[in-house]
């Protein structure tokens, strides 16, 4: 026997709908949209189709409620159901339920939240709940202790998942502090006879631009190659392959840019200033061709010592004076070159990487490890979920 069954062995289930008043109120009449620009600000949640779009003065509706979108969902398999609280103001694109005698809201909302909803829309590309179709939604009934525990059962998991996730964020945080303090930290020789010389430095080593290729160009396998975007949001402080590859007859056709092994791919451009500037150590086997808004950085020095270099604030408080702002901002091989890098022993560089390289895999495996914890939490509520929610059908009428 399940423990669904178990829980409704001797008691009553009966099935209705949504529409049936005697259980559920919708009170869609208070609904109001209000366009962003003539949204007055305040502190009540503003409600859409799929989460809090604002925050607001004034309130359509106070209490508990659920929210189930009228159009807009974000995914239809994984239809947009909400929990609102206290007071909030809900627009025309969610409808506003709340459940009445023998309908606990809670449970309501759980229900909900496995209910098919592609049968009842209507429309093409942004599909329909209207209130007619939501109304004939079916509803289970069971007894109100039935109601309460598997209440008290999805709720654990739910505040179990928000209580994981706010402890792995929290401890995201403070690793990425711990890990900011010590690379600024490693890279202030201050008080020791160090060299210090411009990047530059006819000595230290050189620059190279990439040449303009365009996402178009980009196939899914050839000659790997690093699009300037990529290196705010793929790339860390090394790689040995890429995500994306350009044909070869395009490298011959254009002669791009490559990148050899140890080389550092330096972005030169960016929507905000503090992104300019940093590096991606190359130690891929083959040459990676790069775009023109990236250089690439030839030196005898420790390349991941270098793209460790590019993430400090000693580093970036001396390019900033030589970036050009505007929609795009950008710096060019002149600007990198002036800024001036430590340069200790090769052994010492290694040192130093070292201990970098351990605090950048714990912050990456915080960060990596809490979407997938996240993921599995959320898998555990969805099997939990249809466990305790598919009720047998015997009394639901066609």
């Amino acid at each position: 026997m399940s423990f669904l069954n178990k829980l409704l062995e001797g008691k009553e289930l009966e099935w209705s709908t949504l529409g049936d008043e005697k259980y559920v109120i919708i009170e869609n009449s208070g609904r109001k949209p209000v366009k962003a620009s003539l949204r007055v600000p305040g502190d009540t949640p503003y409600y859409g189709a799929n989460n809090i779009q604002d925050y607001v003065d004034g309130f359509t509706h106070e209490g508990t409620y659920v929210l189930v979108a009228e159009d807009g969902s974000a995914s239809l398999e994984n239809y947009s159901v909400q929990w609102a609280m206290g007071k909030f103001w809900a627009n025309n694109h969610v409808h506003v339920l709340r459940g009445r005698t023998k309908l606990e809201n809670r449970f309501l909302f759980h229900y909900l939240r496995i209910v098919n909803y592609i049968p009842f829309l209507s429309g093409g590309g942004r599909a329909k709940l209207t209130k007619g179709r939501l109304m004939e939604i079916p509803i289970p009934i069971p007894a109100p202790a039935v109601q309460e525990e598997i209440v008290r059962i999805l709720d654990s998991f739910t505040e179990l998942a928000t209580e994981l996730a706010t402890e792995l964020a929290t401890e995201l945080v403070a690793r990425n502090k711990q890990y900011n303090f010590y690379r600024e930290l490693l890279f202030n020789f201050h008080g020791r006879d160090i060299p210090h010389l411009p990047l530059g430095h006819e000595d230290v080593g050189e620059f190279q631009r990439g040449k303009r290729f365009v996402k178009t160009d980009i196939i899914s396998a050839g000659v790997p190659c690093i699009h300037y975007g990529e290196i705010y949001t793929h790339y860390g402080v090394w790689a040995n392959e890429t995500k994306s590859f350009v044909s070869r007859d395009l490298v011959e056709k254009k002669n791009l840019r490559i990148a050899e092994k140890r080389d550092v791919v330096i972005v030169a451009a960016g929507e905000t200033i503090e992104d300019i500037g940093q590096g991606t150590a190359w130690l891929g086997d083959q040459g990676v061709v790069i775009h023109d808004a990236c250089f690439s950085y030839r030196s005898k020095l420790n390349p991941k010592y270098v793209a460790y270099f590019t993430r400090t604030r000693q580093f970036h408080d001396q390019i900033r004076q030589h970036i050009r702002t505007g929609k795009i901002s950008a710096i060019n091989s002149k600007g990198l070159g002036k800024a001036v890098i430590p340069i200790p022993s090769p052994k010492e560089q290694e040192s130093i990487v070292s201990i970098l390289d351990k605090f950048d895999m714990l912050t990456n495996s915080i960060s990596e490890g809490l979407p997938k914890e996240i993921e599995l939490r959320q898998k555990q509520y969805e099997y939990y979920s249809e466990m305790l929610l598919t009720f047998p059908e015997e009394n639901l009428e066609a």
